[in-house]
């Protein structure tokens, strides 16, 4: 299993007009921030933004959490002004919205090559579009291009609900197919990805439930507004003590000598075929990424 895995079970948006949010964003518990130029920015307001998120960025001190600088689209008036600063600032990833074909990809992957971003930023974008929804397939394939430098599918899914007029209620029916195509899509090339925010801000339990449908469905980790929806969500996508305990027996059982050329055995009374072993080996993986993570906080 490679040693890339990196957690990313919170997500936090950060707004890039707010100093004091980017300030406190060093000491919160999220695996990842996005440090927003986007929506979270009044237009009147976005020079400020991206002179202090390039100035955050550059200044360090955010430990191991994940940075990512979500810039404005292209077609806007601030889009390239925002790769390029982002680039230059060199965060871990560029966060590029409203991604809708692969020929956007292409561009994404010709401004890398124009602002001569650092080989080590990787590119993000967000999938929120009803069009992104018929062409997830060839969005993700874009990843096959070491140019485009595509790493992540961050789902915006009030966007996409406000464009195709599904409603966001418990459960999320009218969400289901595409939020099942963009794992399937993204797990198909090798990408991760991270389901939407969760809305109603004091309503924890039902972010537990939101976050538990989209760990169930394959996600990794789901954007966040808010630092009290952290910690259900680094628990929500965190495997148990049950479940690595369990992983690691599996893990074990196929590696004894015994088990060599054998495709199935039974561990516990229970039927592990070899593909249980590569979930395991993954879940093992992931569990110590997490314990990486929180020891470097």
């Amino acid at each position: 299993m490679p040693s890339s895995i990196r957690p990313r079970r919170s997500v936090l948006y950060m707004p890039g007009s707010n100093a004091r949010a980017l300030e406190k964003a060093r000491t919160l518990a999220a695996d990842a921030l996005i440090l927003d130029l986007e929506d979270a920015v009044a237009p009147d307001a976005k020079q400020t933004a991206r002179e202090q998120v390039v100035a955050a960025v550059k200044a360090g001190g955010y430990g191991k959490r994940e940075i990512a600088i979500r810039v404005n689209a292209f077609s806007t008036p601030w889009g390239m002004d925002d790769f390029k600063a982002a680039a230059e600032a060199n965060p871990d990833a560029i966060l590029v919205p409203k991604v809708s074909s692969a020929d956007e990809m292409n561009d994404i992957a010709r401004a890398l090559a124009q602002v001569g971003s650092g080989a080590s930023t990787r590119i993000w974008v967000m999938i929120e579009t009803a069009l992104s929804a018929f062409r997830l397939q060839e969005i993700a394939a874009a990843a096959r291009n070491d140019k485009t430098r595509l790493s992540v599918f961050i789902l915006g899914t009030n966007d996409y609900a406000k464009e195709t007029r599904a409603r966001i209620m418990p459960g999320r029916a009218g969400l289901i197919p595409f939020l099942a195509n963009a794992v399937a899509a993204a797990r198909a090339y090798g990408i991760d990805v991270i389901d939407g925010v969760y809305n109603d801000i004091a309503n924890i339990e039902g972010l537990k439930e939101e976050a538990a449908q989209a760990r169930d469905m394959g996600f990794d980790g789901k954007t966040i507004i808010h630092p009290t929806h952290i910690a259900p969500c680094n628990e929500a996508f965190s495997p148990s003590e049950e479940e690595v305990a369990t992983a690691r027996k599996v893990v074990s059982a196929f590696e004894q000598p015994e088990a060599k050329g054998k495709g199935v055995l039974q561990i516990d009374g229970r039927m592990y075929e070899i593909l249980h072993a590569e979930i395991a080996k993954r879940t093992v993986a992931v569990a110590d990424a997490i314990k990486e993570r929180e020891a470097a906080q």
